[in-house]
């Protein structure tokens, strides 16, 4: 096995606390309301075509046309799209600053172009990292391996030497495929120790 010289992070679930839900929860008269609208109307498969690089602006058009009825709530989905942010996983960001002095660091994420820069602005561990490619910017989402293909071709990645992270089992089966180290991280494991056994950190 070759030595570990990289490590890639995807960012919403990993190191980053993104839910709509931050924002809708007080704009409904229940919960189930809430989930109705979040599940059927401003629903994972559509904010995923902006992460895959349409505009939010058409976007937003699109669902208001098809949902009148819902447009003011519809048009805050990204005109208070910061209002979603979380926070960081702090358990897993305050790792980046420790492992930034073995390897080098990467990002790797499905987000649209136009709101990951709200996210870079806001949180300092971006700063450590050594590069990111952005789903939105290349109009590839994973688990398309041509996004990863992008990463590993634009910083002169080579797999084996590389540990990929990511909540999302689909992305890691093509990491995996492609050569990488991976972890499938999920909210009830402790990244830390994980790597703390692994002798990475």
């Amino acid at each position: 096995m070759e030595q570990l010289k990289n490590i890639v992070f995807d960012f919403g679930g990993v190191l980053i606390d993104w839910n709509p839900v931050y924002l809708y929860r007080d704009k409904f008269e229940t919960e189930e309301e809430m989930n109705w609208f979040l599940e059927n109307i401003c629903h994972y498969n559509w904010n995923l075509q902006q992460d895959g690089g349409r505009s939010l602006a058409e976007a937003t058009s699109i669902l208001q046309e098809q949902y009148p009825e819902y447009s003011d709530l519809i048009t805050i989905y990204y005109g208070r799209w910061e209002e979603m942010l979380g926070g960081t996983i702090t358990e897993n960001t305050k790792l980046i600053k420790p492992l930034k002095k073995k390897y080098n660091l990467y990002g790797l994420t499905n987000w649209s172009a136009e709101t990951i820069p709200l996210a870079m602005k806001r949180y300092d561990f971006f700063g450590d990292l050594d590069g990111i490619v952005v789903s939105g910017e290349e109009k590839i989402l994973k688990p398309d391996p041509a996004l990863y293909r992008i990463l590993m071709e634009r910083y002169a990645i080579k797999p084996d030497e590389s540990l990929f992270i990511d909540d999302n089992a689909a992305n890691i089966e093509t990491a995996r495929q492609l050569g990488f180290r991976v972890v499938h991280f999920t909210g009830d494991m402790n990244l830390e120790e994980w790597l703390r056994e692994q002798a990475i950190l």
